[in-house]
């Protein structure tokens, strides 16, 4: 059945239809992943991974903002993460994660993908949930990060050529060493605005 959200465009799947749960009564998107599932195109050269499935919508044209609140069921493996993710081909493409990380803490993590992958690690999250919001200014992106979807945290800005699809915008689970990663996300929010700042906080 597809999922429709009252505050977003029609949705659709990157890839094969993934698991979602759309509850109206909490605004709330549950997405979980297969096993193994993954998107990277790893920097020194191993085989890429574009098995997870990402449910999206076209992005708007001109500046706009996705946020939302990402909470990751537990028990948790490595890797496992739900992200915002921005999405053209298996060559062109962003995702800013809630992951677990090798050493057993969640954290705020950053992929960017020309061809290949370049991953950064930012903040540990010391709860079980954190904002994540995706920026379009101009003909640039930006990610950013929030505790508590008031004050916002710079992550990362970077420019992205799309490839052989215009840009789609939306959310992914990913569970790369695990069985599976339910990822939840609520306080889903699409604003048609630019962000007049990138560090100041707002």
């Amino acid at each position: 059945m597809p999922i429709s959200i009252p505050a977003l465009p029609e949705l659709s799947w990157t890839h094969t239809p993934g698991d979602a749960d759309y509850d109206a009564s909490t605004e709330a998107l549950a997405l979980t992943a297969a096993a193994g599932v993954d998107w990277s195109n790893d920097p020194l050269g191993e085989h890429a991974q574009h098995a997870a499935t990402a449910l999206v919508f076209d992005a708007p044209a001109g500046d706009f903002t996705l946020s939302a609140r990402v909470r990751v069921a537990s028990p948790r493996t490595t890797f496992d993460a739900g992200a915002l993710v921005l999405w053209s081909d298996d060559d062109h493409w962003a995702k800013l994660c809630f992951e677990y990380s090798p050493q057993g803490r969640p954290m705020v993590v950053s992929v960017v993908t020309d061809r290949y992958s370049d991953d950064g690690n930012s903040t540990l999250v010391s709860s079980g949930e954190v904002f994540l919001r995706v920026a379009r200014v101009g003909e640039a992106w930006a990610f950013h990060a929030s505790a508590d979807g008031i004050r916002w945290d710079f992550v990362r800005l970077f420019r992205l050529a799309p490839g052989a699809g215009a840009w789609r915008v939306g959310f992914l689970s990913q569970a790369p060493r695990g069985d599976t990663c339910t990822a939840t996300f609520d306080r889903i929010v699409l604003r048609h605005e630019r962000l007049a700042d990138l560090r100041n906080g707002e």
